[in-house]
């Protein structure tokens, strides 16, 4: 059984930085993408950024490029989403999700094509 589960949210100040951790299990291939996506109040979600697993390229959406970085750590199972410089405009409902089709993360503003998402975590950050 495929389960994804996003955690590490919370409150945070302006300029302030968090972690957020996806839990990644039941697979049955090693090579998917794996993104990180938001849905902040009153507003569609959006692709913040992915992870190749086959060859660990990653991609970024603009807002977040040089303050946000996706890492992995194989052992554990886990992806991270290490946020830095944090912004009022960060604050959303974030979900980890995984294409288990494709590893490519080129289009990875094209939601449909993860199909397996995971609850989200609560990300606020008060100015």
């Amino acid at each position: 059984e495929v389960q994804l589960q996003a955690s590490g949210g919370g409150l945070v100040q302006t300029g302030g930085s968090l972690r957020l951790s996806c839990a990644a299990s039941g697979f049955t291939s090693d090579e998917y993408a794996i993104g990180w996506f938001r849905q902040a109040p009153g507003k569609e979600r959006e692709a913040v950024s992915c992870l190749n697993t086959r060859d660990g390229s990653t991609n970024y959406a603009d807002s977040v490029t040089g303050r946000f970085t996706i890492s992995r750590d194989n052992a554990k199972n886990l992806v991270y989403l290490q946020m830095n410089n944090l912004k009022a405009e960060d604050t959303a409902v974030y979900f980890c999700a995984v294409d288990g089709i494709s590893p490519w993360c080129g289009n990875f503003y094209y939601l449909p094509r993860f199909n397996f998402w995971g609850r989200g975590t609560l990300v606020t950050v008060s100015s």
